[in-house]
């Protein structure tokens, strides 16, 4: 259980490395950053995204889940709030696409990890 959840920071930390590389907008200082950064956004997922996602219940009905995605990009605000100079999302558009982008790749590791 351990193993995995170490497995899924390192291989989300990539992610975020390689969100940092496509977009200009989007910065990392290096590994160790990237890897303090899917730490912060996972402790996150746990304790604020559950509050916002029951906030936003109502607008969230209305978009057909959609709206998750704009809250997928303020914790992504959140953490690099944080995290501070060594993690900057310039602009809320981007946090959106790196949202998007970072659900996508979260797919992906949680079937690589995914107990056979």
């Amino acid at each position: 259980m351990m193993r995995k959840w170490i497995l899924s920071l390192i291989l989300h930390a990539l992610a975020l490395l390689l969100i940092a590389q496509v977009f200009d907008r989007f910065y990392l200082e290096g590994f160790t950053t990237a890897l303090l950064a899917s730490f912060v956004l996972s402790i996150l997922n746990v304790i604020v995204k559950p509050i916002l996602v029951v906030l936003t219940l109502p607008i969230t009905i209305l978009t057909l889940g959609l709206f998750l995605l704009i809250i997928n990009a303020i914790t992504l605000y959140f953490t690099q709030a944080i995290i501070g100079p060594s993690f900057v999302i310039d602009g809320f558009p981007v946090a959106i696409v790196a949202a998007i982008l970072l659900a996508a790749m979260q797919v992906i590791i949680n079937r690589l990890i995914k107990d056979k």
